[in-house]
């Protein structure tokens, strides 16, 4: 197949269409699969036409659709995972929303991971404390972020309450419904504020 012209390797003439170039080569690659020579003939013979293709396009002569592959424009698979981007929400959520590095959510979740254990064990009289110190992890870790003392501290008091309140909605939920509570009901209530503070400490700008 090495002395033959591109075009007669794929079995189609000069003026064969994209189309027709791009299902010679998807027929004959599945037809020789278990040939990797012959495959490796085809691939070189499609990208010698594409390159002459590529040639002719840029000396004006034919038109090439976008959707067709040229050997010289390989994708690039990044090594690392793409960070979460929030291009496509709603604006005012790109100002509010931080997209964290792998390192600030380990500092964070190790963080309140340690409260919430001291919270399951520790008497009733010190789940204040413990919350105070989430108050103040979670201040430190906003002004942190965006430097600003009073917006970090008023975003935690909004947290505090939103945790409050979640805990004790949920405990009345538990409660109505008989089902057993795995912490008594001043626990549960400052476990579930310590996991509003570990979100936003991790995600809050």
């Amino acid at each position: 197949m090495s002395e033959q012209s591109p075009y007669e390797v794929l079995g189609i003439n000069d003026s064969a269409s994209f189309e027709e170039i791009q299902e010679a080569k998807n027929r004959l690659s599945q037809k020789y699969c278990k040939d990797n020579k012959v495959v490796e003939s085809i691939e070189v013979a499609y990208d010698a036409i594409i390159m002459d293709r590529l040639r002719m396009r840029q000396e004006g002569k034919i038109k090439v659709p976008y959707r067709i592959r040229f050997p010289e424009k390989s994708v690039e698979i990044p090594s690392t995972p793409l960070p979460l981007s929030l291009d496509n929400s709603l604006p005012w959520l790109q100002g509010f929303i931080n997209t964290p590095s792998y390192d600030d959510v380990l500092w964070t979740t190790g963080i309140f991971a340690t409260l919430f254990i001291f919270i399951i064990f520790v008497s009733f009289s010190k789940i204040p404390l413990i919350l105070m110190l989430g108050v103040f992890v979670n201040i430190y870790f906003l002004n942190r972020k965006g430097g600003q003392i009073g917006r970090a501290f008023l975003i935690t008091i909004i947290g505090l309450l939103i945790g409050v309140g979640l805990g004790t909605g949920i405990i009345s939920l538990l409660s109505s419904s008989n089902l057993t509570i795995f912490l008594e009901s001043d626990k549960l209530a400052g476990f579930i504020t310590l996991i509003v503070f570990w979100f936003i400490s991790s995600f809050i700008h």
